[in-house]
């Protein structure tokens, strides 16, 4: 469903750099996929309360490019948890100047699974304890 507003809450925000064009001129799909999972682990850890591994990528779609000096912000939301796991949409939405466009531009869903300190799956804390 295309929403005209981000979904989710605002996890991580960034400037598209020329470093990480492609050979077209645009971002690279890989840095912007990278931002992705860095801006659902901050959700996913918060969660979890600790460690996440992130265990698959489902449904990436680039509906847009990202072009040098967007302002790239990721929006995150929990879809569903599990004993040990999470599934989380994320949206990249960009803002261009000079003409101050802002729109969505690539979707995923991550999911995610709390570790411990051995990388070994863990259950996630009950969701009202501290």
């Amino acid at each position: 469903m295309n929403h005209p507003l981000p979904q989710g809450e605002l996890t991580l925000q960034t400037i598209a750099m020329p470093a990480d064009t492609n050979a077209n001129g645009d971002i690279f799909g890989g840095w912007i996929m990278s931002q992705m999972d860095l801006g659902s682990s901050v959700l996913a850890r918060g969660r979890a309360r600790g460690r996440v591994a992130t265990v698959a990528v489902e449904g990436m779609t680039f509906h847009r490019p990202v072009h040098v000096g967007d302002v790239v912000s990721i929006h995150a939301q929990m879809l569903r948890e599990g004993t040990t796991s999470m599934a989380i949409g994320v949206e990249v939405w960009v803002h261009r100047q000079p003409s101050g466009e802002h729109r969505k531009v690539t979707e995923a869903r991550f999911v995610f699974v709390a570790v411990d300190l051995d990388g070994k799956k863990r259950a996630l804390p009950d969701a009202g304890t501290p």
